[in-house]
């Protein structure tokens, strides 16, 4: 495992994050950006947590396909199976492309937030378990 492959994903997904939450500071957030960016940023963080454990990840925006990796190494990633953390993957393809655009609304733009720290945090002590200094 190359450590510092590992720790320029987190950067990855950290911007993510902040953008988010930088545009969230905005007079009228683009929440369907911020969305987007949420779900950017849990799927960097589970690909992290697969190439810290040498698992070959493929390119997908699946974030129920990610998790279903990551139980492979760890059973608990299975509390993240949940439909609110899943639907983000719908923040990835279909809520930018389409014949009909969708803009969540702030509070459904706020969950995404949340839901976001929650699996960044779950992932991030995953990863301090196993010896990673963040």
């Amino acid at each position: 495992m190359n450590k510092e492959t590992v720790k320029n994903w987190i950067t990855k997904a950290e911007g993510d994050l902040k953008i988010g939450k930088d545009e969230m500071l905005t007079e009228s957030p683009a929440t369907d950006a911020v969305c987007f960016h949420m779900q950017q940023c849990i799927e960097k963080y589970l690909k992290v947590y697969l190439i810290f454990n040498e698992k070959e990840i493929r390119k997908t925006h699946d974030l129920a396909e990610l998790i279903a990796n990551c139980t492979e190494i760890d059973e608990s990633f299975n509390t993240l199976l949940k439909p609110d953390i899943v639907k983000f993957t719908d923040y990835a393809v279909e809520i930018r492309y389409g014949e009909e655009f969708y803009f969540p609304t702030l509070d459904e733009t706020n969950e995404a937030i949340e839901i976001c720290e929650k699996v960044r945090e779950f992932i991030i002590n995953k990863l301090k378990e196993k010896g990673l200094d963040i």
